[in-house]
């Protein structure tokens, strides 16, 4: 047992009268000692429904990020000499947990942009409480790109090669793995399940993306942000808590760049001709049948919906001046073949 681990959590878990906030510094020790095995299962598993009732702070997420950035792993810039078009990092912070009643677009996504020359990293596991939905492992799977078996160095070189990586947590950061079967017998989302969303394993410049559910969840991330210091970032009301656009309502989205007042976007699918429909998941085979099928320019609704997360993105990330290039941009690169020549490409040298 970890006395040192107990003070912190004694001190989160004295409930509404008498419970306090961890500092920064807290946080960060406490989240240390969880990925170095320091404090028992039954202090993590008691740390992190305590969390859970009493909700994380900004400032206590930034210390979590403090720890995973100390311990887990990290990217470098993807090689400029390969004449990347944007010189910011996509980074996507998706929920682990999944998807499991609409359909998700973001590795379609993610093919786009590398395409045009965004380069593009995302990060997750496998399959994970508490939603328990289709990880992006087995999406990236199914259209024969397995980052599982790749070493973190292999991965480096995929994404310099490519512009496209996959930080993988069971090989590249199995500390922060071996808590899942905790967050899953509690049964609730625990406080890393946010913090997940702002992880960046890449360094240089970068632009975080990060999905949420609960407007609440934003202001936590911006909190966040601001004490570490990251000034390029996009807070995405999206399908399910990912950083899809949802068609079906107005896209809620935020904007901070360096030097840049945090902008709130409003995107409405219908000022765009975009339906209100967003695709079912109904099952992992049929996904990934449709999938393949917008790589071969088929149109669907499937189509649409990466279509409309794509253009955003290339507008997002500088690549478009607005918003409507982007989506012609993204019809092009699909109808051209040019983002299957990239899956191709990628399913390549990952399995060369």
């Amino acid at each position: 047992m970890s006395n040192a681990f107990r003070e912190l959590l004694r001190k989160i878990g004295s409930g509404v009268h008498t419970g306090e906030n961890l500092t920064r510094t807290e946080s960060a020790a406490a989240t240390r000692m969880m990925l170095l095995g320091e404090a028992t299962p039954a202090q993590m598993g008691a740390f992190m429904i305590s969390h859970r009732i009493k909700r994380p702070t900004g400032e206590e997420l930034a210390g979590m990020l403090d720890a995973y950035e100390e311990l887990g792993p990290k990217l470098a810039h993807p090689n400029r000499e390969k004449g990347f078009s944007v010189s910011s990092v996509a980074v996507f912070g998706v929920a682990y947990d999944g998807r499991s009643r609409t359909a998700p677009v973001s590795p379609l996504t993610a093919l786009i942009l590398a395409t045009a020359g965004v380069p593009t990293l995302m990060h997750g596991g496998d399959i994970m409480p508490t939603k328990e939905g289709i990880p992006l492992i087995e999406i990236w799977r199914g259209l024969s790109v397995d980052w599982a078996k790749l070493s973190l160095e292999k991965v480096q070189q995929v994404f310099d090669n490519t512009g496209l990586g996959f930080v993988y947590l069971p090989t590249h950061f199995p500390q922060a793995d071996s808590l899942v079967p905790y967050r899953r017998e509690i049964g609730k989302r625990s406080p890393f399940s946010t913090m997940e969303l702002m992880w960046c394993p890449c360094d240089g410049d970068v632009n975080v993306i990060s999905g949420y559910v609960h407007p609440p969840t934003e202001g936590m991330f911006i909190k966040a942000f601001e004490l570490r210091g990251v000034k390029n970032y996009t807070t995405v009301k999206g399908l399910e808590g990912s950083c899809d656009l949802p068609r079906d309502r107005t896209a809620i989205i935020g904007i901070a760049k360096p030097d840049v007042e945090f902008e709130r976007v409003l995107l409405a699918h219908g000022d765009y001709g975009f339906s209100s429909t967003n695709p079912a998941f109904e099952s992992t085979l049929e996904l990934l049948k449709q999938m393949q099928e917008v790589l071969q320019g088929k149109p669907s609704e499937l189509m649409q919906s990466t279509i409309w997360n794509s253009g955003f993105y290339l507008w997002r990330s500088g690549f478009c001046l607005d918003i409507n290039s982007g989506f012609i941009k993204a019809k092009v690169l699909l109808s051209s073949g040019q983002v299957y020549q990239k899956l191709e490409e990628l399913s390549n040298l990952v399995n060369s």
